[in-house]
């Protein structure tokens, strides 16, 4: 192989990895959203018979 090959894995390689590990840190420290929980919001309604 080829410098000039050698250099473009490389340079691919490095960017692929960086991306991967750029959204895999962002999904880890991503702060929850609050959902409304349907059953505590349901507490006052009356039960069917």
């Amino acid at each position: 192989m080829n410098t000039e090959a050698i250099i473009t894995m490389v340079l691919t390689q490095g960017i692929v990895i960086g991306f991967t590990a750029y959204f895999f840190y962002k999904v880890l420290t991503i702060k929850p959203k609050s959902e409304p929980d349907s059953f505590s919001d349901n507490n006052e309604v009356e039960e069917r018979q």
